[in-house]
């Protein structure tokens, strides 16, 4: 990385688009160990989906707040972006894979596939932003 990316790039004011996704996924994992500490028995979904509605907030903060930027390498974002996104999306098609091979039916399978939505996008937009905020934004 040449000094002058070095300089720009963390002194450009960029949304905090990684610490809402990092939030957002915090949350989500909290709701999926509150559902999982009380199976095999069907888990109580109260605190579950309040904790995936903050959740999805937050995801949706993140991506209003990243489309807002205006210098920012678009170009890295995606292509770090499209293979994170790939590579979670198999991840989280085994993990659904496994619910229903594990006979969860219901609200439970619904919370938990939204959980893992959240799960498969949150991460590749950590991944991408952090890859590009550092990257010299293309005019």
């Amino acid at each position: 990385m040449s000094a002058a990316v070095e300089a720009s790039a963390p002194s450009r004011r960029l949304p905090p688009v990684h610490v809402l996704s990092v939030a957002s996924m915090a949350l989500v994992i909290v709701g999926g160990i509150l559902m999982a500490a009380h199976l095999p028995a069907r888990p109580p979904l109260g605190a579950p989906v309040v904790l995936l509605a903050g959740a999805g907030a937050l995801l949706v903060a993140s991506v209003v707040a990243l489309t807002r930027v205006q210098a920012f390498d678009w170009g890295t974002f995606r292509v770090v972006g499209s293979w994170a996104l790939l590579a979670y999306v198999v991840i989280a098609g085994m993990l659904e894979y496994v619910f229903v091979l594990d006979h969860t039916r219901g609200a439970v399978l619904v919370v938990l596939s939204l959980m893992l939505l959240v799960f498969a996008v949150d991460i590749p937009i950590v991944l991408a932003f952090s890859v590009a905020r550092y990257q010299e934004a293309a005019p």
